[in-house]
């Protein structure tokens, strides 16, 4: 197996886990995330996004595969299964993801899903109904950036950074 699907193997593996920290330890120092939902995170934020998400997905269920990589870039296919904790609604969330590697690390991540077909699992009708509008996918963006900055802000002191 090429080093860099090992990575890749090793960061999915720590999020079947919920271990947030090794998930940040695959990135490098200036990594850049982006999905539908967090847009562009850079650096320590990325990594904090999945503390947080491993922190607070008390039922996460993660199952990857279809890992490719080579000295560049990589990709995966993960399923993440989990109950989204401001409605109590259920999820099956199916992501494609896309890396670039530099010096051993993650420098790039891209996460790509239906963010409509989130939201209707996720906010159930209003999802359904509006989910496709700028104004209520703009929402879920800052709401999801407003919960990262609070966790973000309760952890600094714990090492949440990197």
């Amino acid at each position: 197996m090429h080093p860099n699907a090992e990575l890749i193997t090793r960061f999915y593996g720590a999020l079947q886990r919920r271990d947030g920290a090794m998930m940040a330890a695959c990135y490098a120092p200036a990594v850049i995330f982006s999905d539908p939902v967090f847009p562009r995170l850079e650096g320590a934020h990325a990594g904090a996004m999945w503390r947080m998400l491993c922190e607070r997905g008390a039922d996460l269920e993660v199952i990857f595969g279809d890992v490719h990589a080579d000295d560049a870039r990589g990709s995966a296919h993960w399923d993440a299964r989990y109950t989204f904790t401001q409605t109590g609604r259920k999820v099956l969330n199916r992501i494609d993801a896309t890396f670039e590697f530099s010096d051993g690390a993650i420098v790039r991540h891209t996460d790509s899903f239906d963010l409509h077909r989130w939201m209707r699992q996720a906010l159930g009708p209003v999802g359904l109904l509006l989910g496709w509008t700028p104004l209520v996918k703009n929402k879920v963006r800052s709401s999801a950036a407003a919960a990262l900055a609070a966790w973000e802000a309760k952890h600094a002191g714990a090492g949440a950074q990197r």
